[in-house]
């Protein structure tokens, strides 16, 4: 998909049908033609174009020719058959070229919404340094939005697994635990990328630029400690609640042993009178009760002694 987007000298941004100078080129998921189009208007190397949709590729920025590519990563969440969120990270690509500001990414994702939709304050197509540099910081602020709702997911786990038995709790951890790594290292990769566009001069940086570049090196920063924090939270968390979910089952086990002895006494009482043989008190009246209550007797101080051992 190709959107192109200008903005006038009040900030208000309009949809364009033609690619003129200070215009912002949205590309998401772009064919081929397209690809091809922008290419031969712009005078863009091709892989700056085909580079960013792959989804190994690494954070870089480079220059030639006067084309700048930045390449960074950003979160986005995607959900499974079950509705279970699975966040992950997606290369962004950002490319200065003949006074246009071009965007590339392989999905639809948040970050750009609110650019094109006109919300980001003092926001301007032909102000490209800062433009880059916006979206930077607003690939930082998601990815710190993002791993506190992998927070507030684990927390609400974390109160399920008490009295869990099973795996699906452990493997939904697990999802978060592969998250935090790759979140982790997708942040570690940008703030190389913004530590090399401040020492460097790739960028033409006015002191409002420099101001919001250290800006977003402080907030990338935060969520990598953010992201390293709850990674090992949840890694320890993950060994206890195995423990835990083990010594769950093992109550259990032990609970229907305990009932299993309990109700085998009345079992062997009944199986001795039951046999086909003369036995003690068989002419006695009473010799019924006398069964049954010995069965309730061995039963019952069997059970006593279990609960003083908090075996139930």
């Amino acid at each position: 998909m190709l959107m192109i987007y200008k903005s006038d000298l009040q900030g208000c941004l309009q949809e364009a049908d033609e690619i003129t100078p200070g215009c912002w080129i949205q590309l998401i998921a772009p064919s081929e033609g397209e690809i091809q189009e922008i290419s031969n208007e712009l005078e863009i190397p091709l892989e700056y174009l085909k580079d960013p949709l792959d989804e190994e590729e690494r954070s870089r920025i480079e220059k030639h020719d006067g084309k700048i590519l930045i390449i960074v990563n950003g979160p986005f969440v995607s959900y499974d058959d079950k509705g279970i969120p699975i966040y992950d990270t997606i290369p962004i690509g950002m490319i200065i070229a003949n006074n246009c500001f071009v965007t590339i990414c392989s999905k639809d994702i948040p970050i750009f919404h609110a650019f094109s939709a006109g919300k980001i304050r003092d926001f301007f197509t032909y102000k490209r340094t800062r433009f880059t540099f916006q979206i930077l910081y607003s690939i930082a602020t998601s990815f710190l939005k993002y791993l506190k709702q992998i927070s507030k997911k684990t927390d609400a786990i974390e109160s399920e697994l008490h009295q869990s038995m099973k795996n699906k709790e452990l493997l939904s951890l697990l999802n978060f635990e592969k998250s935090l790594v790759y979140f982790t290292t997708s942040l570690k990769s940008n703030n190389i990328v913004m530590q090399k566009m401040m020492k460097s001069n790739y960028l033409k940086m006015y002191e409002d630029d420099q101001d919001l570049l250290e800006d977003v090196i402080i907030e990338n920063q935060q969520a990598i400690e953010m992201a390293e924090t709850h990674s090992s939270i949840l890694s320890g968390m993950m060994d206890a609640f195995a423990s835990i979910i083990s010594n769950n089952v093992n109550i259990v086990m032990k609970f229907l042993t305990s009932f299993t002895i309990i109700l085998a006494l009345p079992t062997m009482v009944a199986s001795f009178y039951g046999m086909n043989v003369a036995l003690p008190l068989q002419e006695y009246r009473y010799s019924f009760v006398i069964a049954i209550t010995i069965s309730f007797i061995l039963a019952g101080t069997t059970a006593f002694i279990f609960w003083k051992k908090k075996f139930f």
